[in-house]
C-alpha cells in the first residue's frame, strides 16, 4: 500500500469515529481511499470532506470534546490554515490524531517532499503555550502503526498528536501488516471512560463545560502551569528513537522519517571508506531524545544533522549537545532529496576536514 492508503486503512481498523478533511497534495490519497472504502458501512466510522481546513480542524475540535476518536490530515499549507483549532485543542485538553504529509515551501512551495514543519510541528506552531506529542514515521509500516500510537498518547495525556511525515513516505508503495479490526466504543462506554466528555449530561454528575477561554489570569497561570508539567511527563516517559552502529561510532548522523532511511545507506558507505558513523533517528520528535545525544555527546569527536530543511532540528541536537561537540547541518530544500554520496562528502567537508 502507500503510505497514506495504509494510514487511512489502519484509522479504520483502529475504530475511529470520524475523519474531517480537506484534500491537498501530497496527501489527498487519505481522505480518497477513506471515502472509496466506506467506513460508514463497516464500522459506522464518519469521513467528510469539510468546506475548507478551517471547518475541519473546528469539526474535529467539536468531535473531540464527545471523547470519540477524531482524526484530520493535511499538507503544509492546509496545517498551517488548521493551527488556529489546533491551539484551541490542546487549550482545552482534547485528544486528536492529526496526520501532516510535508511538502516543500514555504508559501504553497512545491507538492515535493519536504521536512521544513519540524518548527511548526514541535514547538507548537499556534499561538500560545502547548506542545504537540509529534511522531516521525520512517516507513509505511510505521505510518499504518502510529495511528494507534497515536491515538494511545492522545488519551493518555489528553493531547492532539502529530503524525509528521512527507510527501515520500505517503506516496511509496511498501508491504504493510494491518492490525485487526477494533470495535468503536459505544456512547455508556464513552461515558465511563472519559468522564470529561460532553456526552450529555447525566443525573450523577455536574455539566462538563470544554473551553480554552479563562478571564482571570491567575486562573489561567495555573491552568498553563499544568499543562507544563503535563508536558514534562512526557518528556520523562514518551521518547521513542533508533539507535544504529553507535557503540563504536565517532560520527553521529541525526535524522527523522525518510531522510533516515537515506542516512542509512550514507552509513554504510561511510564505514566502508574506514569512518566509523552512526545513526540516531528520532521516532519521537516532541519529546526529543535529549538524553541520548546529549549521553553521545560525552564519548563522540561530532554530529550532523541531516533534514530536508534549511535548518530546523539541528537546534534541538545543538541545545542536547550544549556545546561539548561540533553539531553541523546538511540539508537540501525545495523538495531536493539528499543523496548518500552527498551526506558522507558532506560529513567529511564539516566535520573530518577531509
Amino acid at each position: 500500500m502507500k503510505g497514506n492508503e495504509a494510514i487511512a486503512e489502519a484509522a479504520i481498523r483502529e475504530g475511529v469515529d470520524a475523519y474531517f478533511g480537506y484534500p491537498i497534495t501530497p496527501q489527498s490519497e487519505v481522505i480518497e481511499y477513506l471515502m472509496s472504502e466506506k467506513p460508514h458501512e463497516r464500522t459506522g466510522m464518519v469521513v467528510l470532506q469539510a468546506e475548507s481546513e478551517l471547518a475541519a480542524i473546528n469539526m474535529v475540535y467539536g468531535a473531540a470534546g464527545t471523547g470519540r476518536k477524531v482524526m484530520t490530515s493535511s499538507s503544509s499549507p492546509g496545517i498551517s490554515l488548521k493551527m488556529e483549532g489546533i491551539s484551541y485543542i490542546a487549550g482545552s485538553e482534547l485528544p486528536c490524531v492529526i496526520v501532516n504529509v510535508v511538502r516543500g515551501g514555504p508559501g504553497l512551495g512545491t507538492i515535493q517532499p519536504g521536512q521544513c514543519d519540524y518548527f511548526q510541528a514541535t514547538k507548537g506552531g499556534g499561538h500560545g503555550d502547548y506542545r504537540l506529542i509529534v511522531l516521525a514515521p520512517a516507513s509505511v509500516q510505521e505510518m499504518a502503526d502510529f495511528i494507534e500510537t497515536g491515538y494511545d498518547l492522545a488519551f493518555k495525556y489528553r493531547n492532539p498528536v502529530m503524525i509528521l511525515s512527507d510527501g515520500i513516505i505517503g506516496q511509496m508503495m511498501e508491504k504493510v501488516e494491518l492490525k485487526p479490526q477494533k470495535k468503536r466504543f459505544t456512547p455508556e462506554e464513552i461515558i465511563n471512560k472519559y468522564p470529561w466528555a460532553t456526552t450529555g449530561k447525566p443525573k450523577s454528575r455536574e455539566r462538563n463545560i470544554i473551553t480554552s477561554l479563562e478571564l482571570i489570569a491567575a486562573k489561567q497561570e495555573a491552568f498553563n502551569q499544568k499543562l507544563i508539567k503535563k508536558y514534562q511527563e512526557i518528556q520523562e516517559n514518551e521518547i521513542k528513537y533508533e539507535a544504529l552502529n553507535t557503540d563504536d561510532a565517532d560520527y553521529i548522523l541525526v535524522a527523522y522519517g525518510s531522510v533516515a532511511r537515506i542516512c542509512m545507506n550514507a552509513m554504510e558507505e561511510a564505514r566502508a571508506k574506514g569512518i566509523k558513523v552512526g545513526l540516531i533517528r528520532p521516532i519521537t520528535l516532541f519529546p526529543f531524545p535529549t538524553p541520548i545525544i546529549s549521553k553521545l555527546a560525552d564519548k563522540v569527536k561530532g554530529f550532523m544533522s541531516v533534514e530536508m530543511s534549511a535548518g530546523q532540528m539541528v537546534e534541538d541536537i545543538r541545545l542536547a549537545v550544549n556545546g561539548r561537540k561540533p553539531v553541523e547541518f546538511y540539508g537540501r530544500q525545495g523538495g531536493m532529496i539528499p543523496a548518500p554520496e552527498d551526506i558522507v562528502i558532506a560529513l567529511e567537508q564539516k566535520l573530518i576536514g577531509g
